[in-house]
């Protein structure tokens, strides 16, 4: 078997800033940082921030790894000790940490202006590029203008990727698969069906079903087609449920209906008492909010499943900041919750009772609602509450897992986002926790994900989606 050529990689400090594991996350390869690399996590360690959390945890790890070692093993470089793996084992420690020990001079161009700590970071890489031949020396880092001076002065950068959870954001899981026109003629052989109360359910095996996951949803593109999910995979069988249709005024939620294909799978999973999370993808307008607000509603105030609702976001702004808002936490929280407003307007717009019957909804309804901001949520814990998380896709994964780990017995997390909208910096499609949770998550008993394709909002805001 053909092993592949030991690197070396030099880390910016931005690398460690954005993921403090890194380190142990290049194999079998050698580690480098430059003393820059450190004085720069010496100088981002203070506050309170994601980025100063990590910076701490990154100096915590490098302090456990120099423990109790001597000056010349720290120049021989240290083993890097079992390196994480996607299944949270480890393995053995093959890769070495390297520190920046002497002075190993410059190989910068006369002509590159300035001494940042980018060209520090630069210098010392074209130097060891040069020391080192042929060792392959790679420069890590998310800085994109450091990538492209790198690429001019000849040495080879790359972005960090080993935390990203998925290549390429339009290969996301989305829920659902559509079955093929001679599906029945593999799969039907076999089969057994029966009822289970007022559900159908189907058993079936076939080459179609290793591919499935638990909570998928599977169909026929047919006005007449099966509409199932996934109910249990078992040693190559498949048991099937049908969905129930709440495309009907008969079946409505709310008073709301469901306008396609997955809006109705959507509210299959909000109103399933044996889903603990949803997650829901999907651009504007295309009833995230809408759909999950009203499957609270009616589990909430008709069915008595649930205490309250807790909507809660990340109040990052689109455009700049206005500044401190007045109030208690709930009136802090208002401005950043305009799409309950305007999705609640949507659900008490009966003409029944007038303004006067449409304000007293509303004041009830809003007492079973609470808004709360996602600074405060560490330490508690939620009993029988049905959490809306909405924009979603602002989260890290680990503030994602911070929330998640706050439902308590009996509660629902609803996760709702587009991974084309995201605020925050330094988050991409890739790794965002949205994105992390709906991988990780993808095939577990009391989960389900869907994700919309479709606009119901207006006909400017679906041409909008599409074309700009």
């Amino acid at each position: 078997m053909k092993t592949r050529a030991k690197r070396l990689f030099v880390l910016d400090t931005n690398v460690l800033m954005h993921d403090p594991t890194a380190i142990f996350r290049f194999a079998e390869h050698d580690v480098y940082l430059p003393m820059v690399v450190l004085e720069e996590l010496d100088a981002n360690k203070k506050g309170m921030s994601e980025a100063s959390r990590n910076t701490r945890q990154a100096s915590r790890f490098l302090d456990d790894m120099i423990r109790g070692v001597t000056k010349e093993q720290i120049d021989a470089g240290l083993p890097i000790p079992g390196a994480r793996t996607d299944n949270h084992g480890k393995t053995p420690a093959v890769g070495r940490l390297f520190f920046q020990t002497r002075d190993l001079g410059s190989g910068l161009p006369d002509h590159l202006p300035g001494l940042g700590v980018d060209n520090l970071i630069l210098g010392q890489t074209l130097a060891l590029q040069k020391q080192l031949a042929p060792t392959r020396v790679v420069l890590v880092s998310k800085d994109i203008n450091l990538r492209i001076k790198a690429a001019v002065v000849g040495v080879h950068a790359e972005d960090y990727y080993s935390d990203k959870t998925i290549e390429d954001a339009d290969v996301l899981y989305t829920g659902t698969t559509r079955l093929p026109a001679d599906f029945w003629e593999q799969h039907g052989r076999d089969m057994r069906s029966w009822k289970a109360g007022e559900r159908t359910c189907y058993e079936l095996s076939g080459p179609a079903v290793a591919d499935w996951h638990v909570n998928e949803f599977v169909y026929e593109d047919s006005s007449v087609g099966i509409e199932a999910m996934v109910r249990k995979l078992q040693q190559g069988t498949a048991t099937l449920e049908l969905v129930r249709d709440f495309r009907s005024d008969r079946h409505s939620v709310w008073g709301i209906t469901a306008r396609n294909r997955e809006q109705n799978f959507a509210l299959n999973l909000l109103l399933d008492p044996e889903i603990d999370c949803v997650t829901i993808l999907g651009p504007a307008g295309t009833g995230k909010t809408l759909l999950a607000l009203a499957a609270g509603l009616v589990q909430t105030m008709e069915r008595n499943r649930y205490a309250e609702i807790i909507m809660t976001r990340v109040t990052i702004p689109l455009g700049e900041d206005i500044g401190f808002l007045p109030g208690t936490e709930e009136e802090k929280m208002e401005p950043w919750m305009g799409a309950l407003m305007d999705n609640l307007e949507v659900l008490t717009r009966s003409e029944e009772g007038g303004n006067w019957g449409r304000a007293a909804t509303n004041d009830l309804l809003r007492n079973r609602i609470k808004l709360r901001a996602i600074n405060y949520m560490r330490g508690r814990t939620f009993l029988n509450r049905y959490i809306i998380l909405d924009e979603a896709q602002n989260l890290t994964p680990k503030q994602m897992k911070a929330l998640i780990t706050r439902a308590g017995p009996g509660s629902k997390l609803v996760a709702l986002g587009n991974i084309a909208q995201i605020d925050t910096p330094y988050l991409t499609e890739t790794t965002s926790g949205l994105t992390y949770v709906v991988n990780r998550f993808r095939g577990w008993t009391h989960s389900g994900h869907i994700t919309l394709v479709r606009g119901e909002r207006s006909r400017l805001a679906d041409f909008a989606s599409e074309q700009l």
